[in-house]
């Protein structure tokens, strides 16, 4: 099925939802609002005309000054069986970064939502182990948003593991090979 046609079934059955369709390159991008992103996405995976049973991507975007809401979640899916593709991207606002999980629909999402709450911070609802998965545990901040800082000097407060690093860095300089 044509992912236009399957954008208009879901403005038709979504219609307070479904925020705009747009299509580039032939790919087709569908952006919803995140209150009822869960029954699209089952809609999309259990309905055996679209049958999106592959999640290929899950990462996160920071519009931060460019747009409102600030955050989306983005989400690239494939139907092995039919062989088309779309894009639903979910608005997060930054007041509330939150989303309902999908990973009882795609258990791989499991990871890329980790990785989306580390780098983002946003918070997957329902997710069975939402941590860290890139940073470590005690990491101040989420690196992938656009008010993070590049540098910092922050001297005794930097991060002890960064210490730790740079110290472990210099020890074993005795063995680099010339």
């Amino acid at each position: 099925m044509d992912p236009q046609v399957i954008a208009g079934i879901l403005r038709e059955k979504f219609p307070e939802e479904i925020r705009e369709v747009t299509e580039f390159r032939g790919q087709v991008s569908v952006t919803v609002a995140k209150e009822r992103v869960r029954e699209i996405m089952e809609l999309l995976h259990d309905n055996d005309d679209y049958c999106f049973s592959h999640l290929q991507d899950l990462c996160g975007v920071d519009h931060l000054g460019r747009k409102e809401p600030r955050f989306e979640v983005v989400y690239q899916l494939y139907s092995i069986r039919h062989r088309h593709a779309i894009r639903i991207k979910a608005e997060v606002p930054e007041g509330d970064p939150k989303i309902d999980s999908v990973v009882p629909i795609w258990d791989g999402a499991n990871w890329h939502e980790r990785e989306c709450y580390d780098l983002f911070g946003i918070a997957f609802t329902g997710h069975p182990d939402l941590r860290r998965i890139l940073l470590p545990e005690d990491w101040e901040g989420h690196p992938l948003r656009k008010d993070y800082p590049l540098q910092s000097n922050l001297g005794e407060r930097e991060w002890k593991g960064m210490r730790e690093v740079l110290a472990m860095t210099e020890k074993n300089k005795e063995y680099e090979t010339k």
